[in-house]
């Protein structure tokens, strides 16, 4: 064994080590090793914690297990929701057994008492966790933190030659076989390190718990913190560690998620204190979509703690948004000491500013300016009177746009005693600053004070909070039509003269209003625009899109082009065999806009969006009209968003929503993937706030924010490279993925290299020497990688025919999915060579569980059925009474398409899905993935029994051997298990049962070698849960 690199158990001694340093508050537990131990500790916490009530009156063993039942949940949301508790306290309601003593409320722990008052920080190591079902083996946790005797941060370490997303696969094998249940249920953030590198993570089920959003720590300045001890210095120490899951966690009620923040948001909430003690305002410069909404919320939540501060007034930008944030905020609040108030008029408005509670208000500029308007003619009115006078703290969410200088100037005369802070992802710099105007401020900086915190795109990219973009600047003019444009319509001016980009500033914004221009947008987007919207990923599982035109005209014309286009009736261009057959009523399309009484178009908008509507509502069994409008503009911001868990549904989702100005600011849609931008060049900060709605981590396919503009292509450039140097601090080479020229280069590179080490799928299954199947891996790992990101780009469909660059570069289909079996073989051969005790510090140099991204694959993914499965249950336990059946029904659809590869673990699944809906009180608190789990143990247990007792073999014998089978190995011969299993067939039993079967010892072993093998394949893989 090498010992150059320090080991697993190395690394667990000198975390313990650190961590429990003389004067600190940890505590290490040798002596906790088991569940048992953990619940007496536990118990004995709460006894002290709670002595004057129960060092008399100890609790019965009956009264524990009640408690227990309290304290644990199936879910780890249920069980961040217990330990928020009411004000931050978590308390227990127990009934005595003894009734003299009647009810008792039970402190468990208080997110008030960080450092100090009953608090106890204990950590353990190697916790014994015993399997759960015949595949599943027992573990031992590495190292886990306790507060109050609660698992509440759980760590996972690999030795440095290992990746540290391994530790991460382990724990989400762990969380698959049901390991973090009862006590550890509890657990609310997991670290994963391989010593070098360290990231941290909400604790979330399994189809929640997404490896896009592990986060790396940052110190205040920004740079990395990656060594697992520094890491635990800045992170896991007292008050950290408990402040990190107490105060620096939201619990998304919608999602039924934990959220954890990341560094930058933690550094922006303390400057933002600090600067609020110092009476000071000030702004938090926070690139766009990297969490400024939930950043906000929290600086409002931070703001009431300060006693001085009576109210915290959030302003958002619009109406529109004013929803989303509203609505974000509340999901937030829901199990969260702070009160969330939404403002829908003004006399509401003013009503909540008089009040003494100490709340969140969430409004607009407009109705600020009314309350205000409402002082002029009623200057007694002693409500508003009482308001003015309050102490505020002012958050503003896109503070140069949703507050004018000169607004925010009458807003602070008229609450005299008020701070701003105002949050911005493009703040304005004298580069951009506004038009001067008397002596108001024209920069962010001049309106709100100093920067407070700064965190770039170019930051961002590099930590993974956001995406970087990947820009295509198309054309449908050629060099020749803009010449003969010029020349129509500028006689006299002398076109050779000009360069390309002032030719490009002199077309006339006509040209693109042309149906030429807009149909080859439009087939773009249908026919070559795919991969860009996710269609490998599966139905139900594809991206979104936004279309962006610059008038309400042209947005209607393309409304109405999609539409006819899609009901088969235009003369040109159809809807490819390609698309169909992958996602068949594709495109799903929706428009949005302000629609106005007294403006010149009004009345033909009003009459184009009346039949909008109608088309929305029998796409969705709704029944919005233009009184409701509203109501509809946020449907179909939570339609496009998929945020919620009705949205997981192809029958509820949209694909592409057409704007002009609306949802390019501020709207958070994680599932969108690309922009089409059919209008000319934004100013800077429009433009990265318009692009910034693409960038946002959904998921491992999602690569890039993607960007298609099909106006001005070298005039767009320019902008686009003017806007990123200003926004990412000089960085803007890289923030940008690699253009189509450059990525084809690399792929040419990738394919000439894997071709040489494995010309042939049967060559790379005869490599038999370690490092030739490690550079086999890696070269095809590569290509993959490479092939997969030129398939994103529109030039891979307008360059070549369908089918013509897989002919040009002898990429046919069949070839690949030969590859790829040689491949998943190679992989486990490699796993066999350098997994095991004695091979631990064996490094595999490439990514073991990377996952073929060109490939495209009909199967269902097993992680998507279950929450699909969730998702239908949440539905019907939140609306009873409305009609599920058409989420049943596609639900069923999903689970027979799964069935095809896996019919008896769909069989389980359907049987859920019935009892669920036959008795949903019942089954309301029971999570499928774990019951799932319980059946499928079940029924591999009986068919263990059932085999053990027919062939009069030793169950634990049998069991040992399914658990290790390996059906890629050749015979059972070869596998772990087998003779040990063999040792304990008892052949006079069975053949005193069966006196006519196998007269021989010898016949019955080679019988059984045979049968045990076909048996573990067809009975108890069968029901393998992925």
């Amino acid at each position: 064994m090498n010992n150059i690199f320090t080991q697993e158990q190395e690394m667990e001694n000198k975390l313990i080590e650190l961590l429990t340093v003389e004067g600190s508050h940890w505590n290490y537990r040798e002596d906790l090793k088991t569940e048992e131990q953990l619940w007496d500790n536990f118990f004995n916490h709460l006894k002290y914690t709670n002595k004057a009530i129960l060092l008399e009156n100890p609790l019965t063993e009956q009264e524990k297990e009640r408690i227990k039942l309290d304290v644990t949940s199936t879910t780890f949301f249920e069980s961040a929701k217990f330990l928020r508790g009411e004000n931050g306290v978590a308390k227990v309601i127990l009934e005595r057994e003894d009734a003299s003593l009647g009810r008792v409320e039970l402190k468990v722990v208080s997110a008030r008492e960080v450092a100090g008052g009953d608090s106890v920080y204990e950590i353990i190591n190697q916790f014994e966790a015993k399997k759960t079902n015949i595949q599943d083996q027992d573990a031992r946790f590495d190292v886990t933190l306790l507060i109050n005797g609660l698992p509440m941060i759980h760590i996972e370490l690999k030795s440095h030659r290992k990746p540290w997303n391994d530790a991460f696969r382990q724990i989400q094998r762990y969380i698959s076989n049901g390991k973090f249940q009862g006590i550890y249920s509890t657990v609310q953030m997991f670290v994963v390190s391989n010593g070098t590198e360290t990231k941290y993570i909400a604790a979330g089920e399994e189809d929640q718990l997404n490896p896009a959003f592990l986060t790396g720590w940052v110190d205040k300045d920004n740079k990395p913190v990656r060594n697992y001890l520094d890491f635990a210095e800045e992170v896991l120490t007292i008050p950290a560690a408990h402040n990190m899951v107490a105060h620096y966690s939201v619990l998304d009620h919608d999602k039924k998620a934990i959220i954890l923040l990341r560094p930058y948001q933690i550094h922006a909430i303390e400057a933002v204190k600090t600067a609020n003690k110092n009476y000071e305002s000030g702004y938090v410069w926070h690139t766009t979509g990297s969490g400024k909404t939930l950043t906000s919320y929290k600086v409002a939540h931070s703001l009431l703690e300060n006693k001085k501060i009576e109210k915290t007034i959030f302003i958002v930008d619009r109406r529109d948004l004013d929803q989303q944030t509203t609505s974000s905020f509340l999901s937030y609040s829901e199990n969260d000491s702070v009160q969330i108030d939404q403002t829908d008029n003004v006399n509401e408005l003013i009503e909540k500013l008089s009040s003494k509670e100490k709340t969140v208000i969430v409004t607009t500029i407009q109705k600020l300016n009314h309350v205000m308007l409402q002082h002029e003619r009623f200057p007694k009115n002693k409500k508003i009177n009482r308001a003015k006078g309050a102490n505020i703290g002012f958050v503003v969410d896109e503070a140069h746009r949703a507050v004018t200088p000169w607004k925010q100037k009458e807003l602070n005369e008229f609450f005299g005693n008020s701070q701003w802070y105002g949050f911005t992802g493009t703040p304005l710099f004298a580069e951009n600053a506004r038009d001067e105007f008397g002596d108001m401020a024209r920069t962010t900086e001049e309106q709100y004070g100093e920067r407070l915190h700064e965190y770039t795109v170019k930051e961002a990219i590099h930590d993974r909070a956001v995406l970087g973009f990947q820009v295509e600047y198309k054309s449908t003019i050629s060099d020749f039509q803009i010449d003969q444009h010029l020349i129509q319509h500028h006689p006299n001016l002398n076109i050779d003269a000009l360069t390309i980009e002032e030719k490009e500033a002199k077309l006339e914004s006509s040209l693109f209003d042309e149906p030429a221009h807009m149909e080859q947008v439009a087939d773009s987007i249908i026919n070559k625009s795919q991969n860009k919207f996710g269609f490998l990923n599966g139905v139900g599982q594809t991206f979104g899109g936004m279309l962006t035109t610059n008038s309400i005209d042209k947005a209607i014309d393309y409304y109405n082009l999609f539409k006819e286009i899609k009901n088969g009736n235009h003369p040109d261009i159809k809807i490819s065999k390609k698309t169909k057959s992958t996602v068949n009523d594709f495109p799903k399309v929706a428009i949005t806009y302000s629609v106005s009484d007294n403006e010149e178009h009004s009345v033909k908008h009003q009459n184009a969006m009346k039949e909008v509507l109608s088309d929305y509502n029998e796409m969705f069994d709704t029944n919005f009209t233009l009184e409701t409008i509203n109501s509809y503009n946020r449907n179909l911001n939570e339609r496009l968003a998929r945020k919620k868990e009705k949205y997981k549904y192809r029958d509820e989702q949209l694909d592409l929503v057409i704007v002009v100005d609306r949802l390019l600011t501020g709207f958070d849609a994680p599932s969108l993937s690309t922009l089409f931008m059919d209008r000319s060049p934004m100013k800077p900060h429009h433009l990265i706030q318009a692009f910034s709605r693409t960038n946002r981590i959904f998921n491992d396919r999602k690569k890039f924010g993607q960007i298609v503009t099909f106006q001005t292509p070298h005039l767009y450039e320019k902008a686009v490279d003017e806007a990123l140097y200003l926004y990412s601090n000089g960085g803007e080479n890289e923030v940008q993925a690699p253009t189509w020229e450059e990525s084809m280069l690399e792929f040419e590179e990738a394919l000439t290299e894997f071709r040489e080490i494995t010309p042939t799928p049967e060559h790379m299954i005869e490599l038999n020497q370690l490092e030739e199947m490690r550079k086999a891996a890696s070269a095809f790992q590569r290509f993959d990688k490479a092939y997969s990101s030129l398939q994103v780009y529109t030039n891979y469909m307008d360059d070549f025919s369908e089918g013509e660059f897989e002919e040009i570069y002898n990429l046919e289909q069949d070839g690949l999915e030969q590859f790829n079996g040689a491949y998943e073989n190679l992989i486990e051969r490699i796993r066999d060579e350098v997994v095991g005790p004695e091979k631990e510090d064996i490094p595999f140099e490439f990514d073991i569980e990377y996952e073929i991204e060109s490939i495209k694959t009909e199967k269902i993914d097993y992680e998507y059925l279950l929450s699909l499965v969730d998702s239908y249950r949440q539905a019907q336990i939140e609306e009873p009474n409305k009609d599920h059946s058409k989420k049943l029904s596609e639900i069923t659809k999903v689970i027979e398409e799964f069935g095809r590869g896996n019919p008896k673990l769909s069989e389980i699944v359907l049987d859920f899905i019935h009892r669920f809906s036959t008795d949903p009180e019942k089954y309301k608190d029971v999570k499928a993935a774990n019951w799932i789990s319980e059946r499928v143990s079940e029924k591999q247990r009986n068919k263990l029994q059932e085999f053990a007792s027919e062939y009069h073999l030793s169950e634990p014998a049998l069991e040992f051997f399914a658990s290790n089978y390996d059906p890629e190995k050749d015979g059972s011969d070869k596998q772990i298990g087998i003779r040990e299993l063999l040792n304990t067939a008892d052949y006079e039993s069975y053949k005193a049962e069966n006196p006519d079967v196998y007269d021989k010892k010898l016949i019955y072993n080679y019988n059984l070698r045979q049968e045990v093998g076909e048996f573990v394949e067809e009975e108890i893989l069968t029901y393998e849960l992925k």
